[in-house]
């Protein structure tokens, strides 16, 4: 498979300024594929260490801050070569060794020609416990579920994945690529990004066995509940994950307490709800009450949608079946069009720095399901995954903020074009909407 987080991997190792690097992603998302693929392709050679397969290496790091030391005794104990520039080192399972963390500061600072790699999942949890931690001496990177672009190319289209990448200019897309298109994204929120389940359906053509891997890595996040700190909130993260369905359902997304359990508070249940959020397990976006700069000084904490790391695993979350795949535009639909929403979501969130937000008014309700800042702007998106593409909100957010307001954009199943300010873009071309905003508003 090819992942784009190879080319970002390749300009950390050609950076003057390069740091140790943490690489952050859930589980199974593809952390240590990445990593020793990248060290085959552009290494001579890869020393690799799991810390949760080989306890015995976290000794090394106890009694001492030695790097030189450190590296003797990891080569000795493993038979593996490290020299200086020409290999990756990758410390995998890194957060079950709190001192090889630790210890990245002093590889930062006095061997910087050593390339250090780490992964490890549940990190984001790791990374938000106020440990000893080397702030400021390591570069991040996170990595998540394929893209629908990446999933094209797994699948053997690279015809059209070429394609996508070389519109530009906004006209319509021809019915040769706009079906198959059409057809490919259906698939994709079945299948969802993360690799395994994209892998087996690419190479086997096997629903069954797709849905298996799909289950398996939902109950592998599910056992990961288990390690939350405090064991009375395990059952909270259980009944907060299990809800996110029913949450996304419902015409208003707001997340709702009472959904979770009958006379649930926020005060009980706001721990474990930050657990899913720091392992990265589900994006939380918060109601926006302005569209001012920077996006994130205006937001309603108080209001929030909960969404899923990964469209397929949503899917499967909510007891989908996949035979929808076969029945017209019924998945885009399905369930008030939340799938759509997620994916958008997942593509917005891999294009732009700040986390986008969502913008509502009340009495006639009116909503915009995304608020993006570009650069120093903030952008309207609307979400529609049915043929009736009316935009009322869209247009009362128009009237209401007027000149602050340089673009509209559009996601449905229609065409590309530019009507005035209103950039419709076709669903699949989600990974592209940076490209294609900078395009229209020029």
């Amino acid at each position: 498979m090819e992942r784009f987080i190879l080319q970002d991997l390749l300009k950390w190792k050609e950076s003057k300024y390069r740091k140790p690097l943490i690489l952050k992603g859930v589980r199974q998302v593809g952390k240590t594929w990445a990593l020793k693929e990248f060290g085959k392709r552009h290494y001579k050679n890869t020393a690799y260490f799991n810390f949760d397969e080989h306890e015995e290496y976290k000794q090394f790091f106890e009694k001492t801050k030695d790097v030189e030391r450190i590296l003797q005794n990891l080569m000795m104990a493993s038979g593996q070569k490290i020299k200086p520039e020409e290999t990756l080192i990758i410390f995998d399972e890194i957060q079950e060794c709190p001192n090889a963390l630790n210890t990245l500061k002093y590889f930062c600072e006095n061997t910087p020609e050593y390339h250090v790699a780490c992964a490890g999942s549940l990190l984001g949890i790791t990374l938000a416990k106020p440990v000893s931690f080397p702030v400021g001496k390591v570069d991040f990177m996170e990595i998540g579920p394929m893209t629908f672009t990446e999933y094209l190319m797994a699948n053997g289209d690279d015809n059209l994945a070429a394609y996508l990448s070389s519109i530009s200019s906004i006209e319509a897309i021809p019915e040769a690529f706009f079906n198959p298109l059409y057809e490919k994204l259906k698939m994709y929120f079945v299948t969802g990004g993360m690799p395994e389940s994209v892998r087996t359906w690419t190479e086997e053509r096997d629903v069954e066995q797709m849905q298996q891997v799909l289950s398996n890595i939902l109950g592998a996040y599910e056992r990961d509940f288990a390690k939350h700190p405090e064991p009375k909130d395990f059952p909270k993260i259980s009944l907060i994950w299990k809800s996110i369905p029913s949450q996304l359902a419902k015409e208003n997304k707001k997340f709702l307490y009472k959904v979770v359990k009958e006379g649930a508070r926020a005060r009980e249940y706001e721990d474990a709800l930050q657990w899913l959020c720091d392992a990265n397990l589900t994006y939380k976006i918060y109601r926006s009450s302005a569209p001012g700069l920077p996006i994130s000084a205006y937001g309603d904490l108080s209001a929030f949608k909960l969404y899923l790391v990964d469209v397929g695993l949503l899917r499967r979350l909510s007891l989908l079946a996949p035979s929808a795949f076969a029945e017209g535009n019924r998945l885009f639909v399905e369930f008030k069009g939340a799938l759509s929403e997620n994916y958008v979501l997942q593509a917005l969130k891999n294009q732009f720095e700040a986390t986008p937000r969502y913008w509502t008014m009340e009495n006639p309700r009116y909503e915009v399901e995304f608020i993006i800042q570009r650069e120093n702007d903030i952008f309207p998106i609307e979400v529609k995954s049915e043929d009736n593409v009316g935009s009322k909100s869209l247009k009362k957010y128009k009237e209401k903020y007027g000149d602050k307001v340089k673009l509209r954009v559009r996601f449905s199943l229609n065409n590309l074009r530019l009507d005035d300010d209103l950039l419709n873009i076709p669903l699949f071309l989600a990974d592209y909407s940076d490209k294609l905003m900078g395009i229209a508003l020029n």
